[in-house]
């Protein structure tokens, strides 16, 4: 039947498309803009994408920590957050853990056979807990036998269960580390691992004051240290620490000519955006290459 003279409905407005995350968005342009780096870019962005849709179910915690406890610690040169202390969700801990190692075996970032020991490990019984608990002490400080656990056999390399420990780990520390940097105060902190989780530095910003921030490679915690000392070894040598720069000036390489070890660095005092640091990591990835040329290690 026709209803003459009546309009037909019109559709319902189509909805825009949804935009990119910003990280995503960056990815991309570094991607069009050094194609030779399109599958590290790739793998970043399924790595960023899988961490942020765990980390937007982890709620940021509250920790109720004496002053007079964190002053103690912090004191001693020793980190805060300890592994009792981080509120885990085994369930999304395992997730995380298979998924990474799927991801980075897709893109063969680990062998075949290291991925497959990494599933049976989230699929076992408990295997998983205790090892994550080891690896979380082994990096603190003065405290590697604190936790008295007996991790795990694995059989698989040292840096694949390394990297997926590490990228499996951080939405829960990240949002460990967002809540828990609120109650410190790092002005006394001279440490170069981090005072929140015991980390290694990953990468370093320089604040338009020129002062350098350490990040964590761990939980992405950030502490001001020493502009040109070397956040390995501690040597404070000017001339046996060796830096260099990007072509467009927006990143700097720190190399120790004592450890042989090299931290990169987004330079704040340039005009353009601010360190995103999933991005500047992989936008970097040709400071790496020469640094290795010349002899140095991450």
């Amino acid at each position: 039947m026709y209803n003459h003279g009546v309009p037909a409905p019109s559709p319902p407005p189509r909805r825009p498309p949804r935009s990119e995350p910003k990280e995503i968005a960056e990815l991309n342009l570094v991607k069009a803009g050094q194609p030779e780096l399109a599958e590290a870019v790739d793998l970043q962005i399924e790595l960023l994408t899988l961490q942020r849709r765990v980390q937007a179910r982890v709620p940021l915690p509250w920790f109720d920590l004496e002053p007079g406890w964190l002053a103690a610690r912090q004191a001693q040169g020793l980190p805060v957050l300890l592994f009792e202390r981080i509120p885990l969700e085994w369930t999304d801990v395992r997730l995380m853990f298979r998924q990474t190692a799927d991801i980075l075996c897709r893109f063969h970032a680990i062998d075949a056979g290291d991925q497959k020991h990494l599933q049976a490990v989230a699929r076992t019984g408990n295997l998983l807990e205790p090892l994550v608990a080891r690896w979380y002490s082994a990096a603190r400080p003065g405290e590697a036998d604190e936790e008295g656990t007996d991790s795990p056999s694995v059989p698989v390399s040292a840096d694949a269960l390394e990297q997926v420990l590490v990228l499996s780990m951080r939405p829960f520390l990240e949002r460990c580390a967002e809540s828990i940097q609120q109650l410190l105060d790092l002005r006394a902190w001279k440490e170069p691992y981090c005072p929140v989780c015991g980390g290694e530095v990953e990468f370093a910003a320089i604040t338009p004051a020129a002062d350098r921030l350490l990040i964590c490679s761990r939980c992405a915690a950030r502490w001001r240290y020493d502009p040109i000392a070397c956040p390995f070894c501690r040597n404070a040598d000017r001339t046996r620490i060796t830096s260099f720069t990007s072509r467009d000036g927006r990143y700097r390489l720190y190399a120790c000519d004592v450890c042989r070890r090299y931290l990169k660095a987004h330079d704040g005092r340039q005009p353009g955006r601010p360190l995103m640091l999933a991005v500047d990591t992989i936008a970097t990835l040709p400071l790496d290459a020469a640094a290795i040329k010349r002899g140095y290690r991450s």
